[in-house]
C-alpha cells in the first residue's frame, strides 16, 4: 500500500509544480496563476488526500510525522515522491516552454508551440481530469462526498490556466468535435486532442485500478 500511496504522492506534486511552471514561468496565465496554483493543490487534495494524505509538500509531511501520524520509515519515501514528481515536472515544463515558436514565449498567445507539446499537455491534464473524477466521484473513501462537482470543475480551470494556450485546453474528445466544428480549432489538427485524450483517460483508469485507489483506505494525514 505504501507504494501506491507514493504514486499518489508523486502525481499531486507533479500537477502543482507543473502548474506552477507552466503559469508563472514567461506567464501564460499572468495575474490569474495564483488562482490556477491554488487550484491545483485544491483538486490533488480532494483526488488523494483519501488515500496518501495529500501532502505534496515534504514540509507538511514532516509536520505529520512529528504529530505521530506518519512514521519517519514512511515519510522519508515520501519526501523522495514528492521531490521526484517535483523535478519531473520541472523536466516537462522546460521541454514544453522550449518548444515554443522562438523560444519561451512573452506572454499570452505569443507563440505557438509543436505537436509533441501539444500532445503532451492534452495527455496530462485529460489524465488528470480522469484520475479526479475516479477518486472523487468511484472510490470508497469519498463515497458520499459533497465536493466532487468542485474539485473536476476546478480540473478543467486549472488546465486552461496552465496549458490552454498550448493546445487550447479541450482535455475532451466532444469539445475537441465541438471546437473544430465551430472553426475554433482546425480539423487537420483533430486528430491531437482525440488520440491523447483518449489515452490519458485510459493511462487514468489503468493506474487507478493498478494501486486500488477506489478502496477504502486509512487516511495517513
Amino acid at each position: 500500500m505504501l507504494v501506491a500511496k507514493l504514486v499518489v504522492e508523486f502525481i499531486g506534486t507533479f500537477f502543482l509544480v507543473f502548474t506552477v511552471g507552466m503559469t508563472v514561468k514567461s506567464p501564460d496565465a499572468a495575474a490569474l496563476a495564483p488562482l490556477a496554483i491554488g487550484s491545483a493543490l485544491m483538486i490533488m487534495v480532494y483526488a488523494g488526500g483519501h488515500f496518501s494524505g495529500g501532502h505534496y509538500n515534504p514540509a507538511v509531511t514532516l509536520g505529520v510525522t512529528l504529530r505521530g501520524k506518519l512514521s519517519f520509515a514512511d515519510a522519508v519515501p515520501y519526501w523522495i515522491a514528492q521531490i521526484i514528481g517535483a523535478v519531473a515536472a520541472a523536466a516537462a515544463v522546460n521541454f514544453i516552454k522550449g518548444t515554443a515558436t522562438g523560444g519561451v514565449p512573452a506572454g499570452p498567445g505569443a507563440a505557438e508551440y509543436t505537436v509533441p507539446a501539444k500532445l503532451l499537455v492534452e495527455f496530462l491534464f485529460t489524465f488528470a481530469l480522469v484520475y479526479v473524477v475516479l477518486n472523487v466521484a468511484t472510490a470508497k473513501g469519498t463515497d458520499g462526498n459533497s465536493f466532487y462537482g468542485l474539485a473536476i470543475g476546478f480540473t478543467v480551470v486549472v488546465g486552461a490556466f496552465a496549458v490552454g494556450p498550448v493546445s487550447g485546453g479541450a482535455f475532451n474528445p466532444a469539445v475537441a468535435v465541438g471546437a473544430a466544428v465551430m472553426d475554433l480549432a482546425k480539423w487537420e489538427n483533430i486528430w491531437i486532442p482525440l488520440a491523447a485524450d483518449f489515452a490519458g483517460g485510459a493511462v487514468a483508469a489503468v493506474l487507478f485500478k493498478a494501486l486500488d485507489l477506489g478502496g477504502d483506505r486509512t487516511i495517513a494525514a
